[in-house]
């Protein structure tokens, strides 16, 4: 049963109807019918999905772990309160019993001989609140859960390893998932049966949560043999059809190129023309898609076809214009919103996620890098500019996550989603005074609320009279209307903007989830690096507005710096060289999963390329040969997402699903690759052939379903490139001539580039040249000048000749083939 359903995946993720409920879903916010159950052992299977979904200002403001005084009386207190997950700790008050993932809480399990709750979610999930106010909470509910379980709470942000044994475990058997994601256990912890979200009361007829807990006490007690059996069933066949192994060392020739067309074409059949975007309402910011699409028009162009290039990317930049303009990007406080309910990207869920930050400021500075449009590097900016303000801890860290709901007033006893954020037309007015009637235009702002733009936006008038701000008319008609200049007009907008932010400062904020996962961090530390070369590119003495800053690019570096510095002090064993997963007042008991490791390699790879020291680098390569050791299946090929140590987690996955967040092995392939262009010998060999079995491990998935693997799609191409352009870069890392040659080095978008800065002087760097890639050093050494910079580029296995202006070097980078020496 489960191996069949499992054959549409050739390794851990499911069908593509299964994509939406899970892999593109944080959370079910109120416009979603309840998520899904299955219970597939008994003679009632069932599904909790039901005609209406629960408000979102039914959600209690809850006593949150961070910032619960510890004089504070509760009525009850369970073991989460000694845990340091803000998720954990907002359940340790709870009247249910719980127990943190722990031997402790297995061994009570096999002691009363009883099946466990496990109830996965995280702190800024908007459903794992209401799940909580309205059965966690509940007295009725606790003793239940109190005399026939033992209940496990799981923050699926520090054991994603648990959280996709599970989470698989239900996508497989039903076709859906979500958080909550409940499930009922053995002792042994094979899954029984599961699902997510499921109301207290039975409800449509459908089954409440208490008739669901009665209903397994049931099963245990009289079917346990079956539930069993089933359960180990179940482990036995995920385990067999996530294993997969590849055939051969590598992808056939010609697949990589027909997967990156397939992709590209069926991306291009869900294009929304009118409105942006790949696929329909709830409308996500996939940044893989634009990325797949980017890379995909750089080869059509090179190919000689830039009419194709050119479609592909009108279809970017629009959508990417789109979702700026939209509900979903912060116009206030920048940065973006997990995603849209409706097709106009307009009234969004509001939770706002690091991983989403980090990739969006990726593709806004590739499509700034193709047009110099600074449309794109200011929306950039922007969100850059969020995360320093808002996201970014004393000594450099960057935090998760912060929550949909808030509290409406300080001392509110209920949350609403979105009330941080949302506007009447009344409060515009008084706060913005004769600037209101400018800034309501611009932003369709309507005394009688404006989330009237589809029929899905707010099906249930929970933001009647209010709005959420949105851009659907050009700034430059605008101000021409006014008879009004366009600098004038947009200064009007940015101080509106400040005021606006200065009065929603006093608001009650969002939980903020301060949790530092390595992963995350990786993501924003290679945008931060990337703007600081980028953003050289704007022009000088352009005009910006708030949110926007307008700092120096170079500042972006250091923010980079300091959160890689952050991450090597804190969750990095330098004897053992392995990674910790997250940090929250101190490190967590899980250990880096594969994702943390080629994240952060990937974000190391580009501090380096940008300017920052070779130490990156190094540090890079030793946490590459890291994973090998802990992740790299050496027979079957590819990496599995958890380093096997661990009994309590049933499976290993060999992930490959670019969702939300790209997958591990997808980053790895062209860490890979990029790692191979910058060493030379055995290691180089090493780099591509791991590269090449990787992919091949993933054959059926590209040439079957491309779309659900964009980023791997490109990987494939990169390793089929027959050399990468490397751009050396010889002089002095500390004078400006370097930065302006990195800035220059970086200016073009081209995926299949590695920049090589390098200075002769610094003896650490020559020692690692020399080691590793002793052409590169011998180059750096023949073409240092004390005086000036000098640039090389190199492709198939010839350099052009030396240059010393950003302008030759951008003009020679820009052509297909250097000129050979």
């Amino acid at each position: 049963m489960l191996k069949t359903l499992l054959l549409f995946s050739s390794s851990s993720s499911p069908p593509p109807a299964f994509f939406f409920r899970h892999n593109r879903f944080s959370s079910l916010p109120r416009k979603f019918p309840y998520p899904y159950t299955h219970f597939p052992s008994l003679s009632w299977p069932f599904s909790s999905v039901f005609p209406r979904p629960i408000h979102s200002f039914k959600v209690l403001a809850m006593a949150e772990g961070t910032t619960t005084s510890s004089s504070h009386s509760h009525k009850y207190t369970n073991r989460l309160a000694a845990e340091h997950s803000p998720y954990l700790l907002q359940h340790a008050h709870n009247p249910v019993d719980w127990y943190p993932w722990s031997e402790e809480a297995f061994a009570e399990a096999r002691k009363k001989d009883v099946p466990i709750f496990l109830s996965i979610g995280y702190s800024t999930c908007h459903w794992c609140h209401v799940m909580e106010v309205e059965s966690f909470e509940n007295e009725e509910v606790a003793k239940l859960l109190n005399d026939w379980f033992v209940s496990i709470k799981v923050d699926r942000e520090d054991r994603p390893d648990v959280d996709k044994v599970y989470m698989t475990y239900v996508q497989a058997l039903y076709g859906g998932g979500g958080w909550p994601l409940s499930v009922f256990l053995s002792p042994d912890l094979k899954p029984l049966m599961g699902g997510t979200y499921f109301p207290p009361e039975d409800k449509y007829g459908r089954p409440g949560f208490m008739t669901i807990l009665r209903k397994v006490k049931d099963a245990w007690d009289n079917k346990r043999d079956t539930l069993v059996k089933s359960g180990a069933f179940a482990i036995e066949q995920l385990s067999e059809a996530l294993s997969t192994s590849a055939g051969s060392n590598q992808l056939p020739d010609g697949l990589p190129q027909n997967a990156l067309r397939l992709c590209a074409e069926q991306l291009s059949r869900s294009y929304d023309s009118r409105l942006g975007g790949f696929g329909s309402a709830p409308k996500f910011p996939r940044p893989v898609e634009i990325q797949l699409m980017l890379y995909h028009s750089k080869k059509l162009q090179e190919n000689g076809k830039p009419g194709g290039a050119k479609e592909s990317q009108k279809m970017v930049f629009f959508s990417l214009e789109c979702m700026a303009r939209g509900g979903i990007h912060d116009h206030v406080g920048g940065g973006f919103h997990r995603y849209s309910v409706d097709e106009f990207w307009h009234v969004p869920h509001f939770e706002k996620m690091l991983y989403d930050q980090g990739q969006l400021v990726n593709v806004y500075l590739d499509a700034f890098s193709i047009t110099k449009d600074v449309f794109y590097s200011f929306v950039s900016r922007d969100i850059l500019d969020y995360l320093r303000r808002d996201m970014i801890g004393s000594e450099g860290e960057i935090f998760s996550a912060e929550d949909a709901d808030s509290a409406e007033f300080e001392g509110a006893t209920w949350k609403k989603e979105g009330a941080f954020y949302i506007w009447t037309s009344k409060e515009i007015d008084d706060i913005l005074g004769e600037h209101a009637s400018l800034f309501k235009e611009h932003y369709y702002v309507k005394p009688s609320g404006n989330c009237d733009l589809s029929r899905m936006s707010d099906p249930h008038n929970e933001f009647k009279g209010k709005n959420v701000l949105i851009e659907r008319n050009d700034s430059s008609a605008l101000a021409s209307k006014l008879d009004m200049p366009i600098q004038e007009y947009l200064d009007i907008l940015g101080e509106s903007r400040k005021k606006l932010f200065d009065v929603r400062s006093k608001r009650p904020r969002p939980h903020l989830d301060d949790k530092v996962i390595v992963s995350w961090n990786g993501l924003a530390i290679s945008a931060f690096a990337r703007a600081s070369k980028i953003l050289k590119g704007e022009s000088r003495g352009m005009c910006v507005n708030f949110p926007i800053v307008g700092c120096d690019p170079k500042e972006y570096l250091e923010v980079a710096e300091k959160a890689a510095n952050f991450i090597r002090r804190h969750l990095y064993n330098e004897q053992t060289h392995r990674l910790q997963h997250s940090f929250r007042n101190g490190p967590s008991k899980a250990p880096g999963f594969l994702d943390d490791y080629a994240f952060l390699i990937s974000g190391l790879l580009d501090l380096y390329e940008c300017g920052g020291s070779t130490d990156w680098l190094v540090w890079a390569t030793e946490l590459q040969d890291m994973q090998d050791e802990l992740f790299l299946d050496r027979e079957g090929g590819a990496y599995f997402n958890t380093p096997g140590e661990d009994p309590s987690v049933l499976l290993r996955v060999k992930e490959d699903h670019d969702g939300a967040e790209p997958s591990g092995n997808s980053v790895s392939a062209i860490n890979l690759v990029r790692l191979a262009s910058m060493v030379s010998g055995s290691k180089s060999d090493r780099y591509r052939e791991n590269a090449g079995h990787l992919l091949a491990v993933f054959e059926t998935r590209l040439k079957d379903m491309a779309m659900a693997v964009p980023l791997m799609c490109c990987a494939a191409d990169m390793l089929c490139v027959p050399s990468r352009k490397q751009a050396v870069l010889v002089g002095h890392k500390s004078s400006v001539e370097f930065e302006n040659m990195l800035a220059a080095a970086h200016a073009s978008y081209d995926p299949n580039k590695t920049v090589i800065p390098i200075d002769p002087t610094n003896t650490g760097e020559m020692e690692f040249w020399e080691a590793n890639n002793s052409k590169v050093a011998l180059m750096a050494r023949q073409n240092f000048a004390a005086d000036k910079m000098v640039a090389l580029v190199c492709q198939n296995f010839t350099c052009s000749l030396p240059v010393t202006s950003p302008k030759s070097l951008e003009d020679l980078l820009s052509k297909k083939t250097p000129s050979v020496v």
